[in-house]
């Protein structure tokens, strides 16, 4: 996982485009002034070898978290590698090009003036790699493709630039696709696609309400119906998050799987077989307790807030609303809660604290949940199943027995 993420990392990226640059500059700084007389100093040289052997160290790397058998059956890599390793060569024999026995032989000057310009080929694979991992455009199955973002002007370097996806979609499938636009936070003229788009208003870092999922899937199945030639483009920003969610309802719907580990995608999941894709019967609950595990703190800072419909209903710290206790024996911190306003539908808790550092949405953590779908009154939530503390990078603070449990009344 270490070595995965390094390879992997914008840095070494940024970094392997700033050494190609590099090495473009040196290469044409021989071709100038080799036939000069102008002296090029041997550690000049020797940057373009260790230039070579980063690359050759990124390659051995990659096929190491890959496998052998993954890495070379993309004919890029093999062409990557072979020009790696070529100019790793060159590179060894043109550090010893000013030795007596090489002046002999002026031959090899174009030779290796011809090889070295084939790390020039490396500037189009890096290019390739940006604009297919750039656009995010996923053809998850037959008639499913998911996307980040179509963007115009500055935006449109890093992300799906609006115009070749028009260009793609209309090319591929021309009057047989629908796009479905799952960001709150910014829009597009639709009619760029011939206005077949569609918006759902999800905030970034959420989750889409149920009666949303089983609107779009309904949406989505009635569409794909009407003609077998039909496709459906989904996107957020990064073509991930909220886009990943909806993907999974569609996939649940068209029954190309029948069970999700996500939350959400689980609760979809019932609805479309337990409920026969129908709304379950409104729950109304109160919350009356927070158990916060492995906490390594007292708590006493603690401020949950409350939200529904993208409103906060209610708020408590231990001064207000709320009774903090902690336990140091089992180093857990209990939060009973008064005054909780009736909860239905879908709500989502957030949990803030001077104590501990703030992600996403500027809150340390947060989760969703649906009223309709808790069992027994009660819902466990372990470490990777709480928003922002998924990731690995907040690990350090959160250890892995750290688990949220909330206690509901119906009253």
């Amino acid at each position: 996982k270490i070595v995965h993420s390094i390879v992997s990392s914008f840095a070494i990226g940024i970094f392997g485009v700033f050494l190609i640059l590099l090495d473009v500059a040196l290469i044409f700084a021989d071709l100038i002034f080799t036939d000069s007389n102008v002296y090029i100093p041997l550690e000049y040289r020797s940057i373009s070898l260790a230039i070579a052997l980063f690359f050759l160290m990124d390659v051995l790397l990659r096929v190491f978290v890959e496998g052998r058998q993954h890495y070379f059956s993309d004919l890029l890599n093999i062409l990557d590698t072979a020009i790696t390793v070529i100019i790793l060569l060159v590179d060894v024999i043109y550090i010893f090009f000013d030795v007596k026995f090489l002046k002999d032989v002026p031959r090899w000057t174009r030779l290796f003036r011809l090889l070295r310009l084939i790390i020039l080929i490396r500037v189009f694979h890096l290019a390739h790699l940006k604009r297919q991992l750039g656009k995010l455009i996923r053809r998850l199955v037959k008639r499913i493709i998911a996307m980040s973002f179509p963007s115009s002007g500055g935006q449109s370097f890093y992300r799906n630039p609006i115009k070749e996806v028009v260009q793609f979609l209309d090319k591929k499938h021309p009057n047989h696709y629908r796009v479905y636009n799952l960001c709150s936070e910014r829009a597009y003229d639709p009619k760029h696609f011939h206005n077949r788009v569609s918006r759902i208003m999800i905030d970034d870092h959420n989750v889409p309400t149920l009666w949303e999922m089983v609107a779009f899937s309904k949406e989505v199945e009635e569409w794909l119906a009407q003609d077998p030639e039909n496709i459906i483009v989904i996107h957020c920003k990064g073509g991930k998050g909220r886009t990943g969610t909806m993907v999974c309802a569609c996939l649940i719907a068209t029954e190309i799987f029948l069970t999700a580990e996500n939350r959400y995608v689980g609760y979809f999941a019932q609805v479309k077989h337990s409920y026969n894709w129908n709304l379950p019967p409104r729950k109304t609950l109160f919350i009356k307790r927070f158990v916060i595990y492995s906490i390594h703190g007292d708590g006493y800072d603690l401020k949950v807030q409350i939200v529904m419909k993208k409103k906060i209903v209610f708020s408590c710290t231990s001064l207000n609303n709320c009774r903090v206790f902690h336990d140091t024996e089992t180093d857990r911190v209990i939060i009973d809660v008064f005054n909780c306003p009736p909860l239905y539908d879908d709500v989502k808790v957030q949990v803030s604290s001077s104590d501990f550092p703030k992600y996403y949405h500027n809150y340390p953590f947060f989760f969703w949940f649906n009223t309709s779908l808790i069992q027994n009154n009660r819902l466990y939530l372990q470490r990777n199943e709480l928003d922002n503390l998924h990731k690995q990078k907040t690990w350090k603070m959160y250890q892995p027995q750290y688990a949220v449990e909330t206690y509901f009344d119906e009253k």
